[in-house]
């Protein structure tokens, strides 16, 4: 999937028979989000389809993109419970919503977010997220050094994922920041970063200044390297300017679309 201002791609990989990553590019609403899930097969890739479809569904209602994620969380609860996918599947999410000049991400799980920036200075890549991991909490207590947390045994083991059973609410980590000029956020699954690491990452994008050449290049460069799991891999650069952000703070996206809902089928302008 391409558009002017992102990228994305998705792939089995080398060893997997199926995919259960899901990606939402919606550059009307702004919103990037890569989501992973596990469960095995018919399972997985359930809990990451409704995760990404409920965020996108509660973003375009007006809710905050932390409310949309828990809200997908208790989706993905619900679903096992009727019979919808399986009990014990789950999800990682890792969502990028941007509004005029800033960005917020919002996370669950060890699918991340990086940002590229290319200024006439330097070229640098910064890890936004945070893992929700096993290894990042040894890490973090001093017990491994950084270096040992790539080739942990463990690595793979996450803290918290959307539809853990024995959580009722998740704890959705956020940051936010500004665009510059030249900016482009990358969102992945781990099967990018367990194969790629910061190093790689820096020289595949260094070497691409359009995002689906880059997105293209980081996959291949995932699989060359053993792609074990599925890639799934959406770059962003900042969005153009959109009428939505002129609008009264009162207009919600939300309410928005169903004012034009309403236009559109001949109702009262008058409404408006």
């Amino acid at each position: 999937m391409s558009n002017a201002f992102y990228s994305s791609a998705t792939d089995v990989g080398l060893f997997r028979d199926n995919n259960e990553d899901a990606i939402v590019c919606d550059g009307q609403l702004n919103l990037f989000l890569v989501a992973d899930g596990m469960g095995g097969h018919e399972a997985g890739e359930v809990a990451s389809a409704i995760a990404g479809d409920i965020v996108a569904k509660a973003i375009a209602s007006g809710e905050d993109l932390s409310e949309a994620i828990q809200q997908s969380h208790r989706a993905i609860l619900h679903a096992a419970e009727i019979g919808q996918g399986h009990k014990g599947m789950g999800s990682t999410i890792v969502a990028l919503l941007s509004q005029g000049n800033q960005y917020q991400i919002a996370w669950v799980g060890d699918s991340r977010a990086y940002l590229w920036r290319n200024q006439p200075t330097g070229k640098s890549l910064q890890q936004l997220t945070v893992d929700h991991s096993y290894v990042q909490m040894l890490y973090q207590h001093g017990a491994i050094t950084a270096a040992e947390m790539a080739r942990h045994p463990e690595k793979n083991i996450i803290t918290q994922c959307l539809g853990s059973t024995d959580l009722a609410r998740v704890d959705v980590d956020e940051v936010w920041g500004h665009w510059q000029k030249n900016d482009w956020i990358l969102l992945c699954s781990d099967g990018l970063t367990d194969a790629v690491n910061d190093q790689m990452l820096c020289d595949v994008l260094s070497l691409h200044q359009e995002p689906q050449a880059a997105v293209d290049a980081l996959v291949k460069t995932a699989l060359a390297q053993g792609g074990r799991d599925n890639i799934s891999v959406v770059l962003v650069a900042k969005p153009p300017a959109s009428w939505r952000q002129w609008l009264p703070g009162r207009f919600t996206r939300g309410k928005m679309h169903a004012l034009l809902k309403r236009w559109r089928g001949g109702a009262n302008r008058s409404a408006l």
